[in-house]
């Protein structure tokens, strides 16, 4: 059941109302997915202050402008799966014409290279910008401010030479391999590069001194589409937002989104409220974990933020170039439903059986003095500290061979974990990345007395 209930609808309306009216907005959208699709949604204001007191909807397209680099992002992993490249290429690899040297796609993804955020030339002065064939050697004259992962520095250009990092490789432009390997397979109809001419937001600049609204232009930002080139809808963006709570392998397996959403920086350094994984923003607030982006081009501000663990997703879409925080505004929408209208737990399953060669192993065993708790879950060999926080998922095993697993997952991923047994077949000890398991607590004294 993905409905939301009433009372925690009005709850919403309210949240993007007041944003709406304090921010001094012409037209919002707020938008709630969850359970893989759109649960909520309203608009507020006038789409166009020509027609006034129409309000945008879900399905009114708004520039979200460097959102596009979380899809830019994905593009690149894919090519990265499918060993095209690798995170650890330095930049002259994948564009030999490329005078910067040892930049390596993963500082680019993660803003940890240390070149300078825009192009060369002044480009959001004169509202002019460079074309594929300007964009490399651009950046050849551009200027690297900073060391590499010395500290994070956030670039356009970088997620633009990203963009034709695709292109080159993938034999396409950046947008038709975006379209064919994301916008096509999630049924993202409406996200384009620019306006696609159906129903939308009219982007507008509100002064500070008055309350009459400008109309802002329309940019064709050229080869920087990939950094900031897209518009979509609350719709599309929720079939976006659920596919990085729950990934499918068309577009990019679970493991490698999550590997995106590791930290690789932080950018936040005096609270460590905001960091970047690969292309991901990864925003902590309290104790929840959102993961997702903003997005800013005149007349549109926006955000799209989701928390993982319960598959629950906020939208933002702000039609003005000044606008109230949207990754605020996206993550209070979520945190209002999560609070007040969760969705109920899933049912418990009952396992078929317990592997034979796991009946001995299960129960408690005792590592550095302190208890580990073996169990089985769909025949799968778990173990968990009583101690860890309920949050924190179990270490998960696979089966190598008799008696040997790899930590697939958890405390310890990647460590063996090896069970010694007695001449009856009792396992009398385990080595958990190498630590001594026992089933009594032992201290290592007692492990190695002399």
């Amino acid at each position: 059941m993905t409905e939301i209930a009433a009372q925690t609808q009005v709850a919403l309306s309210r949240i993007v109302a007041e944003r709406q009216s304090k921010g001094r907005v012409p037209g919002v959208v707020g938008a709630v997915a969850r359970a893989g699709s759109l649960a909520w949604s309203t608009g507020v204001g006038s789409a166009d202050l020509e027609n006034p007191g129409v309000p945008p909807t879900a399905d009114s397209q708004f520039l979200i402008a460097s959102q596009s680099k979380t899809l830019t992002a994905v593009t690149i992993m894919a090519l990265r799966d499918e060993g095209k490249l690798s995170l650890d290429d330095p930049i002259e690899k994948l564009v030999p014409d490329s005078k910067h040297e040892g930049i390596t796609v993963r500082q680019m993804l993660s803003h940890a290279s240390g070149m300078q955020r825009e192009p060369v030339g002044d480009v959001w002065d004169l509202m002019k910008f460079p074309s594929r064939e300007e964009l490399v050697p651009g950046w050849n004259a551009a200027e690297r401010i900073g060391k590499p992962h010395h500290r994070f520095h956030y670039s356009n250009l970088v997620f633009s030479l990203l963009g034709e990092i695709v292109a080159r490789i993938d034999g396409r432009s950046w947008y038709d391999a975006v379209k064919a390997r994301i916008l096509d397979p999630l049924e993202m109809r409406r996200t384009t590069v620019g306006m696609d001419g159906g129903p939308a937001q009219t982007g507008y600049y509100v002064p500070p001194w008055s309350d009459v609204p400008v109309r802002e232009p329309l940019l064709d930002i050229g080869a920087m589409d990939a950094c900031g080139g897209l518009a979509s809808t609350a719709e599309d963006l929720a079939k976006w937002a659920m596919f990085i709570a729950n990934p499918v392998d068309e577009v990019l397996s679970k493991d490698t989104v999550d590997e995106m959403c590791q930290v690789q920086i932080m950018a936040d350094v005096d609270r460590w409220q905001l960091a970047f994984g690969l292309g991901f923003m990864l925003l902590r607030r309290g104790d929840r974990l959102f993961v997702g982006h903003d997005g800013g081009m005149p007349g549109h501000i926006t955000s799209t933020f989701v928390d993982r663990a319960s598959g629950t997703a906020g939208i933002a879409l702000f039609g003005a170039t000044s606008s109230p925080a949207p990754s605020a505004l996206a993550t209070d929408l979520i945190i209002k439903v999560l609070e007040d209208d969760p969705l109920p737990p899933e049912a418990w399953v009952p396992g078929a059986e317990v592997p034979a060669e796991l009946a001995g192993v299960l129960g408690t065993w005792f590592t550095e003095g302190s208890p580990f708790v073996f169990s089985v879950k769909n025949g799968v060999l778990e173990a968990k500290s009583p101690a860890a926080a309920e949050y924190q998922s179990p270490a998960v095993f696979e089966r190598l061979s008799e008696d040997t697993y790899r930590t697939a997952s958890g405390r310890e991923t990647g460590e063996l974990l090896r069970i010694t047994r007695d001449p009856s077949g009792t396992p009398t000890k385990l080595h958990w990345a190498t630590y001594l398991c026992t089933r009594q607590p032992l201290s290592f004294a007692d492990i190695n007395p002399g």
